[in-house]
């Protein structure tokens, strides 16, 4: 399994153009965060977990030829905005794509996306297949995904488990009975918005402390704010087994 990070920010405390911040004027490639996605390619197959507003930009710098599944955790626009641009998977490869998403999030979709499901089909919209994602094991091209249920604040999001591999994004709290679908993981991906507490997003100790618990051989912290601070300052903080996750880091199981 091939797992390559597509943005590792958040729309979530980010300056505006022009911002004289440190982060926007560091020289650093890996401050420089575009809204979190990934990447996964396992057993021949292609998925990308959320469509944020940077979905197009993603997939031309990594040279994606091909995605067989969309996958989301959540209706938020900064994981969702872009998923208009799979109309050129469409266009490449002859093919609906399938997508994957709780009843929340197709509601959303229906409603942002609504020309998709027109009676009316404008030519070159996105072609799809929507498929229901529930909080259970699934087939996903043949692939077998655990959807885990956490809260971000009040909203249901979903994390995923694939193989050894973990990835939770928006959330802050986690029931004990989802943590055990965690436990045993290889690699552990999530959250980790700032220092400060947040209604709705792990701070960086809250997710250290989780990392503690659920023991992973290694963990990466995702979804970063401006507020966090510059990546090779924050890395200095975190313990052996953790890494700040940065764009087009990739890593393998």
């Amino acid at each position: 399994m091939k797992i390559t990070f597509l943005g590792t920010g958040t729309s979530q405390g980010v300056p505006i153009i022009a911002c004289p911040c440190a982060i926007c004027k560091s020289t650093d490639s890996r401050d420089k965060r575009l809204r979190s996605s990934v990447w996964i390619e396992v057993d021949g197959r292609s998925f990308v977990i959320d469509t944020g507003p940077d979905f197009r930009q993603q997939m031309l710098r990594e040279e994606v030829k091909n995605v067989d599944a969309i996958i989301f955790t959540h209706e938020h626009k900064d994981h969702t905005a872009g998923f208009d641009d799979i109309r050129a998977f469409n266009f490449v490869n002859q093919k609906k794509m399938d997508v994957y998403a709780s009843q929340n999030v197709q509601e959303a979709i229906r409603r942002e996306f609504a020309y998709i499901f027109s009676d009316f089909k404008y030519p070159g919209i996105p072609e799809i297949n929507l498929h229901l994602l529930e909080n259970k094991s699934t087939l996903i091209h043949g692939v077998p995904v655990m959807p885990i249920h956490v809260m971000h604040y009040k909203l249901p999001v979903f994390g995923f488990r694939i193989g050894d591999f973990t990835y939770i994004t928006d959330a802050n709290f986690i029931s004990d009975e989802e943590k055990e679908k965690i436990k045993g993981s290889k690699v552990l991906v999530l959250n980790a918005l700032r220092r400060e507490p947040h209604i709705s997003h792990f701070t960086l100790n809250e997710a250290i402390r989780l990392v503690e618990e659920l023991k992973p051989d290694v963990a990466y912290f995702t979804h970063i704010s401006h507020q966090l601070g510059l990546h090779e300052q924050v890395q200095q903080e975190l313990p052996t087994n953790i890494q700040l996750a940065y764009d087009g880091l990739k890593i393998e199981l």
